[in-house]
């Protein structure tokens, strides 16, 4: 990384404030499409929760900006969207959809709609969204099932064409619209994703016309230089050595448990590489992840260490590789089930990643968060009675070196907001109990860990439920003397529920999930244990 310096794009690019506002401009660009993809979607996981993602490509599909949404939707993209862009023919005004998390996805509910953007002719670059829908036609409702093959998590949509030079393509959305319950819906989020490309393909068209079609490449190409630079003095400051970390995934919900996850960072003068040699071999349950999305928990950690001001995009990440075994748990194989390896194994790899971090950076890196997305989908399949609903749930952020987690929060990987209590009880057959913190449950240190939260449903008629959820045993855990967080329980009518698991319920039960608390941070005198049910940590 202390290589000679050679000239860059930055150094012939006009100035630091031009560059700055160039920077700003295409981030906004990614803020408008945002704001059109929540203002016309029709379900509330999209409109209400804001589970959707908007960047920009260039031509050749490397990231030039992207909007402070969903991390793991974002990392994954800006990892496999090279291969993604190279393999079709792109024409003025097309739009491809896909969710295949083989071919550049992550799960199946993830679905990403690509444009590319035309000036006088030639392919300037691409603007791409991926929002999550609570329903891609799974057989049971929320499409998040306990799954042991991709083909039960729903419809599987390669790269295809859905608007061609326009017009849409019948047969593709037919094929989509048959397989969802709900196809309005359907419908409707996937025309709000359409529209903001649409808004996207505008704006930037706008933008490059005013900077001139050159000065718009060399605006991109001094950004990535720029962001390399400022992405190298932040590595730089990580002392050369090699860094071991291991930790565990609970269970696959097919009868694996304690699934080893490893990692060595090795950090020398050429950069970081990033390797997870030792990591379990790939499982019957959902818990598997496509590299692209280890990759996303990878990029976020280094990008968590970088200056507030590093922009987003590919020169972030030049300096940053990685290799996981094919057929391990973070390089699956097709058909391997993924529906929670986008959730909670990406959640996991940034534990692992953290966790070797803090040996190089020990004030730096702080104890481990709740460490779950705490998955919940619900719904009913009956006629008359059907409806879709999949939600996350926070918990206890880790305590660091300056300071306490925060509770009942989103961490890492994912940053969407709770569905408010009035939406969720006028549009579903829900009660809402509770919400409220677990108090106690973050783990005590000098520095103390969050608390989790909890949640409770009552149902007023029947329905089904599938939870994907972690640290339901493997405590989150604490560091420089800390303790350990809670871990996460869930019930259904006081009965302990399994951390994966699909469950018919009647109208009158009750399900109550209570999610772990954050890993407290440094030795006090004074050390309390924090809520307990026999897990290990």
């Amino acid at each position: 990384m202390r290589a000679m310096k050679m000239p860059t794009a930055i150094d012939n690019f006009p100035d630091a404030l031009t560059l700055s506002l160039f920077a700003s401009r295409v981030d906004a660009i990614c803020d408008d499409m945002g704001v059109v993809l929540r203002n016309t979607a029709f379900s509330p996981n999209i409109r209400d929760r804001l589970d959707y993602s908007c960047a920009i490509f260039d031509a050749h599909g490397e990231l030039c900006a992207q909007a402070a949404h969903i991390p793991v939707h974002l990392g994954s993209m800006a990892f496999a969207m090279g291969d993604i862009v190279s393999r079709l023919e792109w024409r003025e005004h097309d739009q491809v959809i896909l969710n295949d998390p083989f071919l550049g996805g992550t799960h199946l509910p993830d679905v990403t709609l690509i444009a590319p953007v035309f000036v006088a002719g030639d392919l300037e670059g691409f603007v791409v969204n991926r929002a999550h829908h609570a329903d891609i036609g799974a057989d049971t409702p929320g499409s998040m099932p306990v799954s042991s093959r991709l083909d039960e998590e729903g419809l599987v949509i390669e790269p295809v064409h859905l608007v061609r030079q326009g017009q849409r393509v019948e047969d593709v959305w037919e094929r989509i619209l048959d397989a969802t319950r709900n196809p309005r819906t359907a419908e409707g989020d996937i025309s709000a994703q359409l529209s903001a490309n649409r808004t996207g393909i505008a704006r930037l068209q706008a933008f490059i016309a005013e900077q001139g079609r050159e000065g718009y490449r060399q605006g991109v190409r001094a950004l990535n230089d720029y962001g390399q630079r400022m992405a190298r003095s932040a590595l730089e400051k990580i002392p050369q050595g090699e860094y071991y970390f291991e930790d565990f995934l609970d269970d696959d919900g097919q009868g694996q448990a304690d699934l080893l996850l490893k990692v060595c960072i090795r950090v020398d003068r050429q950069g970081v590489h990033v390797d997870f040699t030792g990591t379990a071999e790939q499982v019957k349950g959902n818990v598997n992840c496509p590299l692209s999305v280890a990759a996303a928990g990878v990029y976020y950690v280094f990008r968590c260490i970088m200056p507030p001001q590093t922009p987003a995009c590919a020169g972030v990440f030049r300096d940053i590789s990685l290799h996981a075994p094919e057929g391990c748990l973070l390089n699956a194989c097709y058909p391997s089930a993924v529906a929670a390896g986008n959730v909670e194994t990406s959640t996991r790899v940034v534990d692992l990643v953290m966790g070797a971090l803090a040996q190089a950076l020990p004030e730096e890196i702080p104890a481990a968060s709740h460490g779950s997305m705490n998955n919940l989908a619900m719904g009913s399949a009956r006629a008359g009675e059907t409806w879709d609903y999949y939600e996350t749930m926070g918990g206890g952020m880790g305590a660091g070196p300056r300071g306490g987690g925060l509770s009942a929060v989103q961490t890492h990987m994912t940053n969407t907001l709770n569905t408010p209590v009035e939406v969720l009880e006028q549009q579903y057959p829900l009660r809402l109990r509770q919400y409220a913190i677990r108090r106690g449950s973050g783990g005590p240190g000098r520095r103390r860990g969050g608390d989790g939260l909890i949640r409770e449903f009552e149902f007023l008629g029947d329905a089904e439920i599938s939870l994907l959820t972690e640290r339901r045993h493997h405590r989150p855990w604490g560091l420089a003397g800390g303790k350990s967080g809670a871990p996460g329980i869930n019930r259904l009518n006081n009965a302990i529920l399994p951390a994966k698991c699909h469950r018919h319920v009647r109208a009158g039960d009750v399900l109550c999930i209570e999610t772990p608390g954050g890993g407290g941070w440094g030795e006090t005198e004074e050390m309390v244990t924090p809520l307990n049910d026999g897990s290990t940590g």
